[in-house]
């Protein structure tokens, strides 16, 4: 019982963070916006003439895309969990099984052929989510029984899709900017349609893996002990890959590729909630919400009036977190 008040107690820590981190993303930008400011521009009845230029700044621009960053953060940080549990293995990230490959081969595929009734951000969406079923089909087709034989099924089939994204890149050179750029993953332009569109996917894939919580111990112990428990492991595996893929494919199509997130939220959660994924999800998604408002607010900001593509920020601080968990297993 104390232990469950010690993690609530974190949990509620974690809320306050990221509802601090929310603050600080609305408030700091080009143009300062003090809280009190933020707060008289909301939820004044009648602003004047400066309040209404403050109002399109908070409320139509700053307001949805820390919303999303956060939403993208929660998305991809429990995924993250569900992937390293799934897998036994502490550094994988969401992308593991060709879901990037696929977003980026749809992304691509929308850029090159202007094709403008599938959006951007539909066709990556759609990319993953193909990438993935391939992953599995495949693994179905030549019965592995591991979800050590899924996890080369999808290096295979992410590098595959990564060569026709370089393919597609190398034939349509005038478009190299547009893809780079969204390849390095970017909030820039987003508003409350880009979030309407995908906080109702984002949401079921988010809520799919944490009701899995349980099925998700079992097989983090090992398959065999999984199956001893009664537990029906193609059915367990297919079922997290799913709920996992539709939250990280979700992310990716609102922001682009962020790498590390994923990574790095469910190893701080950890430390702070244990490894139940009852606990560990939530608190994941707390963690990589807050660490996504806070990369995104750093890459519109410390080169303003240029803006970096967060994806950036997420690598300069995941690339060494890598090295201390590649330090710390002794690879």
């Amino acid at each position: 019982m104390a232990a469950t008040r010690v993690k609530v107690r974190r949990l509620l820590i974690l809320v306050s963070l990221l509802c601090s981190a929310i603050i600080t993303g609305v408030v700091v930008g080009a143009v300062w916006i003090g809280p009190a400011d933020v707060f008289h521009t909301l939820f004044r009845s009648e602003p004047d003439e400066a309040d209404r230029v403050a109002r399109v700044i908070v409320w139509d621009l700053r307001l949805p895309r820390v919303l999303l960053a956060a939403l993208v953060g929660v998305g991809l940080s429990a995924s993250g969990a569900a992937y390293q549990g799934l897998f036994r293995n502490p550094l994988a990230e969401p992308f593991v099984i060709g879901s990037a490959s696929g977003a980026a081969l749809g992304a691509t595929l929308a850029i090159v052929n202007n094709w403008s009734y599938v959006p951007v951000t539909l066709a990556a969406f759609l990319g993953a989510v193909g990438a993935v079923a391939i992953t599995y089909t495949c693994d179905t087709v030549v019965r592995s029984e591991s979800s050590a034989g899924l996890l080369l099924t999808g290096v295979a089939v992410g590098t595959l899709l990564n060569a026709l994204v370089w393919v597609l890149m190398t034939w349509n050179d005038r478009e190299l900017a547009r893809i780079i750029g969204w390849l390095m993953g970017s909030l820039s332009g987003r508003g409350w349609a880009d979030l309407a569109r995908i906080a109702p996917w984002l949401a079921c894939g988010t809520l799919g893996v944490w009701l899995l919580a349980r099925p998700l111990d079992a097989l983090a112990e090992g398959e065999e002990a999984a199956r001893g428990l009664g537990l029906p492991i193609r059915t367990a595996i297919g079922l997290v890959i799913a709920a996992a893929s539709l939250a990280a494919a979700s992310a990716v199509a609102a922001a682009g590729i962020i790498g590390f997130v994923g990574l790095i939220a469910p190893h701080i959660a950890r430390r702070l909630v244990g490894e139940s994924h009852a606990w560990l999800i939530p608190a994941s998604g707390l963690v990589g919400a807050t660490l996504m408002v806070l990369a995104d607010t750093a890459a519109r900001t410390l080169t303003a009036p240029t803006e970096l593509p967060v994806g950036v920020i997420t690598a300069a601080l995941g690339g060494p977190f890598f090295l201390y968990l590649i330090s710390r297993r002794g690879v």
